[in-house]
């Protein structure tokens, strides 16, 4: 039988059980305390937050580089939307939360990094019903940002079709916290020795990678960007076309598998790497193998953006 230890007995092997990751938090804050936090070891969150063992809650992530907080305001209207969609509103003001996020930022005390803010139903018990949670809650991370390697937007990336299917069109447009199928994609992806995974719907369109969009540039030299029927909604993908849409012409319709081979360039934008280049697809080359002007192009536009109008912190 397991022993049965006192309060300080149990408090202080919690607090030296293995951690592995926490070197790379720089800062944290949980509502329910109201404060900033800088021991990782104290970042530790309520078994029965509705959050942890239904997956019932929402995120986002945005990034910090050279003490540049990167869409602030399009991750807030993101989550307000999938907010909305679950019936959940944050512990406090949408306001006060975007000042909370540049706070922790900023208490880090590092030049870059990455920004988490998760938004669940609460503590409250171990069922289902919401209403066991009297209040939401909230917690916000800054952690180390590991970038893509140079190497890797010089050589390109590669990709393959996951045998895991797109979400559902309801769910798609959620940033949940239930990121299961990702996972399950990332995995498959590391499994077989690909950078990334994409899935398909089920009438066979290019939905998106495991937590990035995915575009393609047709021959015809057109930026091609999947409909959103079963994708989420990216703020780097959005603000991307914003900033080039001068330079390329814009389309939005479904991409079919094969045409995927048939493209001149296709990019993957998200988050952490800004505008990768894809030049294999299941093993098959795309164009002449070489990452696109189109491609770096975006990517330019992306990092002198984020330099120019990131919000100082």
């Amino acid at each position: 039988m397991k022993e049965v230890v006192d309060f300080e007995t149990y408090l202080g092997r919690m607090l030296d059980a293995y951690r592995p990751g926490i070197s790379d938090v720089q800062a944290f804050y949980e509502h329910r305390v109201g404060a900033i936090c800088k021991s990782p070891k104290l970042m530790l969150m309520p078994w029965d937050d509705h959050l942890v063992h239904r997956g019932d809650g929402v995120f986002e992530t945005m990034k910090f580089v050279d003490r540049k907080l990167y869409q602030l305001e399009p991750h807030i209207e993101r989550m307000k939307r999938s907010g909305k969609a679950i019936h959940l509103e944050p512990p406090c003001s949408w306001e006060e939360l975007a000042d909370i996020i540049v706070d922790v930022a900023r208490a880090g005390g590092k030049d870059s990094g990455l920004v988490r803010v998760l938004l669940g139903r609460g503590p409250g018990g171990f069922g289902i019903a919401p209403e066991e949670c009297p209040l939401p809650s909230l917690y916000v991370v800054s952690y180390d940002l590991h970038p893509r390697p140079e190497s890797l937007y010089e050589k390109g990336a590669t990709a393959f079709k996951t045998s895991i299917p797109a979400k559902q069109a309801y769910l798609a447009s959620i940033k949940s916290i239930d990121y299961l199928p990702n996972v399950l994609m990332k995995r498959e992806a590391l499994e077989k020795g690909y950078d990334y995974p994409f899935c398909f719907d089920r009438h066979g369109f290019l939905a998106e990678g495991a937590t990035e969009n995915v575009c393609i540039v047709a021959p015809d030299g057109k930026l091609v960007i999947p409909e959103f029927t079963n994708a989420l909604v990216g703020t780097t993908l959005m603000r991307g076309i914003d900033l080039i849409k001068d330079e390329v012409s814009i389309v939005f319709r479904g991409i079919r598998e094969e045409e995927i081979l048939e493209a001149r360039e296709v990019i993957i934008v998200g988050t952490s790497g800004d505008a990768v280049p894809v030049v294999r697809f299941k093993g098959k080359p795309i164009h002449n193998v070489k990452p696109g002007p189109i491609q770096k192009r975006m990517r330019e536009l992306i990092q002198r953006d984020i330099s120019e109008n990131g919000l100082a912190i």
